[in-house]
């Protein structure tokens, strides 16, 4: 999507985050990520405050609200969403600023124990029932092998995009962002999608299942459940790259095959 500067936003737009925010002295626009037509750190009256926001008419705005809808249930892990409004066509969020970079993956990193807090802090948290989200069992269907989607079952709040660029690093901790997939299923998901992103950065995969393993949910999850996730998720990289074969998306699906057949042979 293409993001333009918050100072081109219809006068009647900011005009309503001026009404959140008190007047804006400085807009700094932000250029990472691809799903925002507007992201830009603004400092306000009532301090900074980052912006994102897509057109109302985007066929992604319902993910947008569905990041808002959410964002109450979030652990102390993820930055505070102050207000959301939707004005003059825009759909648009206004977060706690956190001063941080993206989170380093690679084997031996200092940043590791922080995201294994960060995703316990998560994995402590129940889906809300009151706000229709995606269910996992619906998300894989089309993935998992015939007679295994049941294992995908669960209450259990999940991400399931751990992607460095949607983890921070900041003042000594990890804090997850990017809730556009906020997911209801079974707890051990998220320890699985961290292992594939750990592969992705160089380690083996007995390596990140050890590091899945950290996590209760995973390691007391029955071994033809983890299997069942490891074919599925195999089979949507599988799909990913077909459709785009960008360099990191076939090295993606490499990688999800090397976990499938690690989590198939395991013990």
């Amino acid at each position: 999507m293409s993001r333009i500067p918050f100072e081109q936003l219809p006068a009647d737009v900011r005009q309503a985050v001026g009404d959140k925010t008190g007047a804006v002295h400085q807009v700094v626009t932000a250029f990472g990520g691809m799903n925002s037509g507007i992201a830009s750190v603004l400092d306000t009256d009532s301090g900074p405050v980052f912006v994102k926001g897509i057109p109302t008419d985007h066929s992604q705005v319902g993910a947008q609200r569905r990041e808002a809808a959410v964002a109450a249930h979030l652990p102390a892990s993820c930055p505070r969403l102050y207000w959301h409004l939707e004005a003059g066509g825009w759909s648009l969020l206004g977060y706690e600023v956190v001063n941080g970079r993206h989170a380093d993956y690679t084997p031996g990193s200092p940043d590791l124990p922080l995201v294994e807090a960060a995703l316990a802090e998560l994995q402590r948290i129940t889906a809300p029932a009151d706000i229709d989200i995606k269910q996992a069992v619906d998300r894989w269907a089309q993935y998992a092998s015939p007679g295994t989607l049941q294992h995908f079952d669960g209450d259990a709040l999940l991400h399931t995009d751990f992607a460095p660029d949607n983890v921070l690093i900041a003042s000594g901790r990890a804090r997850l962002i990017d809730w556009a997939w906020p997911t209801r299923g079974a707890a051990w998901i998220d320890p699985g999608a961290l292992a594939l992103r750990l592969m992705h950065a160089g380690h083996l995969a007995e390596a990140a299942i050890e590091f899945a393993n950290h996590f209760p949910s995973w390691r007391d999850a029955a071994p033809e459940a983890l299997a069942a996730f490891g074919t599925a998720t195999a089979s949507l990289w599988r799909e990913i790259a077909e459709q785009d074969e960008a360099p990191w998306k076939r090295a993606m699906a490499e990688q999800a095959t090397a976990l499938a057949r690690a989590l198939n042979t395991s013990p």
